[in-house]
This record gives C-alpha cells, structure tokens and sequence, in this order.
C-alpha cells in the first residue's frame, strides 16, 4: 500500500458539474498517481488553474482534510438539487493502493447514502466488495480502455491491471449492484490496433457502456480516417448493447456525420 503524504483544505466541496451525464460531483483529492498519458485533461486544468506545478507534483495526491466536515455543511443546502453524486471527475476514489483515500471515498458514500443521496463511482483502482452493503441505486464503474497490460503501463503506469478492474466491477455486479464501464478515451490504431468486439465482450456484464473518442490528442487527429474510425466503434457499440440489452451512451462529438 502507498501512503497520502500531503493535506489540504477546501471551503466546499460539493458541486454542480458541466459533464453531460453527470449532476453533482465531489474531488476530494487533489492530484492522482495513476499518471495517464492521454493526455489527462483534469491535470492540464489544474496545471492551468495554477493548483499544480508539475505532472511530478499531480502524481503525489493530497487528501481534503476536512471533507466529511464539508459535506455535513452542504448536503442539507444541496439535497433538494440533487439527483446523483458522482465520485469523481478529477480525482480516482479508489486510486490504485491507496487504502486512506479508499477509506475517505466509502465514508462519503455512507454519509450521502445515509441521506437519501445516491452516487455514481468511476475508477481505474479496484471497487472494494463492501460498495455492495450500501444503496442499490448507487452505480459503480470502471475505466477500460483496453485490455492490452503492456499498453497499460505505458499510458496508465500507477493504475489497477485491467482484470483486476473487470474482476471487481464483476463482484459487484454479482451482488446486485449497478454497474458501468467507461470506454473512454479510445485510442486509434495508430497508438495501438486492438480488437474493440473484445473489450466489450470482457464487461458484457455490465448495466451500461459509455463510449468516448480521445482528444487533445495529436497522433489521434493525424490518423487517417480518425472519424469514420470512431463512427464504425460507435455502430459496433450500439449493435452489441441492443442485441444484450445493456444500457449505452455516446459522448459528444465521437459520432459524427
């Protein structure tokens, strides 16, 4: 297990995001060690945003000391607005051996459950088994990109394996959660040619598939045919979650015409 070496404290923590399939959303860390080469957009804001330095300094993650102090201020001046929290969009929940986030992570959990409040996770860490004690309506998921190891530590060094993620996402599902999976960002074969009929058939399991193309990104734009490419994944995703009957989403702007 890795240990959190640096705190910091926030004046709020609960917020309405811009995400197109998110309402409310909650980064209780700042930084991440999984240290994705997408580039990772959440970095490139903080950088700009002046809260890091460095990709060096992102990769160490700093623990909001007074979250749970936060969150008992805010939930009763939000609760009324809130359909979903959703565990996060700059930040990993269950960051790959970092049990004190994970801890923080399932604390927050029980305390929005506890008020009626349900949420929605994505990791690229391992889902812990106890997820399935708490509110059926809260949704779980994983970030699968891939399902090649040598590609994921070339581009998600710090992160869980790919089975280890399928295997807990999997476990949950098993008991009765929902789950999701995150196909996103989507590489082009210029930066590895894989069998994307595969990776859906590893999470057929799942409740419901989001798809999304890579950007900021320069050896994807230069691919030939880069949007006829992700307009074919896009066909194959649709015709895969009909015939299963699993629940799908596209982002904006990886289906085009």
């Amino acid at each position: 297990m890795k240990s959190v070496t640096d705190y910091i404290q926030r004046k709020s923590l609960l917020y309405k995001t811009n995400v197109e399939y998110g309402d409310y959303t909650i980064n209780h860390v700042q930084g991440c060690s999984h240290g994705c080469l997408y580039p990772c957009y959440a970095f490139l804001m903080a950088k700009r945003f002046g809260k890091v330095k460095s990709f060096e300094e992102w990769l160490e993650p700093c623990i909001v000391s007074n979250a749970l102090e936060l969150l008992e201020k805010e939930i009763p001046k939000h609760k009324s607005k809130i359909e979903s929290v959703h565990l996060s969009f700059t930040t990993d929940p269950f960051m790959y051996q970092y049990e004190e986030i994970s801890d923080l992570s399932i604390e927050i959990i029980k305390k929005l459950n506890s008020n009626g409040i349900k949420c929605t996770v994505l990791t690229k860490g391992i889902l812990p088994e106890v997820l399935a004690d708490f509110s059926l309506d809260n949704q779980y998921g994983i970030t699968l990109i891939s399902l090649n190891e040598a590609f994921r530590k070339e581009i998600e060094k710090n992160s869980a394996p790919y089975i280890d993620r399928i295997n807990s996402l999997r476990k949950l599902h098993e008991k009765g959660c929902k789950t999701w999976v995150s196909i996103e960002p989507y590489p082009t074969p210029n930066i590895i040619d894989q069998d994307f009929l595969e990776i859906l058939e590893s999470v057929s399991f799942a409740d419901k598939i989001i798809f999304g193309r890579t950007n900021y990104n320069t050896t994807v734009s230069k691919y030939p045919g880069v949007r006829s490419f992700y307009n074919n994944l896009c066909e194959k995703l649709i015709d895969f979650c009909n015939a299963r009957e699993i629940e799908y989403y596209i982002k904006d702007g990886t289906l085009t015409k």
